[in-house]
């Protein structure tokens, strides 16, 4: 009898949306977390082993299930634990070509974040938040706060986030010197 290969894996990650943080797995494809998250023919996910807290109420537990499914779009961050789970890594970039990093810091009405994004060329904000079909990006060595809860930080070494939910971006290097 032949030998079945498993082209999915099992990922553990954080996810997080405007009202709650999901801590729990997920299948994804051999293209990772950015292919999963990514993929425009389905708009939906499931996490599996799911544990739900409130963002307002960040240690306490408010359920538990076997399976819970997202809707991506309301998905603002997925946080991974390892940087190899965002997928193979033309994928992640967008292709083969020599990158260069930039520190930025993301903000939306719910969350801040600060990470490095790893672009090819010149940074170009329209190109980042409109050029092609991926709505999550890979941001890399993340920081990311709750604006109203400063309690719930999270430190994360790779994290794709949502650029339809996103107000600001900005690059660190701009900051003015107080």
């Amino acid at each position: 009898m032949p030998e079945t290969i498993n082209t999915q894996r099992l990922i553990a990650a954080d996810f997080l949306t405007p009202s709650y943080r999901i801590v729990g797995k997920m299948m994804v494809p051999h293209s990772g977390v950015t292919g999963l998250m990514n993929d425009p023919t389905t708009s939906f996910m499931e996490v599996l082993d799911a544990k739900l807290a409130r963002i307002h109420m960040p240690t306490k537990l408010v359920g538990e299930y076997q399976v819970v499914d997202l809707v991506k779009t309301n998905v603002f961050a997925v946080c991974l634990a390892r940087r190899e789970d965002v997928g193979p890594q033309a994928l992640a970039r967008g292709g083969y070509q020599n990158l260069i990093k930039y520190k930025l810091r993301v903000t939306t009405q719910v969350y801040e974040l600060e990470g490095t994004l790893e672009w090819a060329g010149r940074f170009d904000f329209a190109t980042v938040m409109v050029e092609g079909i991926r709505d999550f990006v890979p941001l890399y060595d993340v920081t990311l706060t709750a604006i109203l809860i400063p309690q719930l930080r999270i430190e994360t070494p790779a994290l794709l986030f949502n650029r339809r939910q996103v107000d600001l971006l900005a690059q660190v290097h701009d900051r003015k010197k107080e």
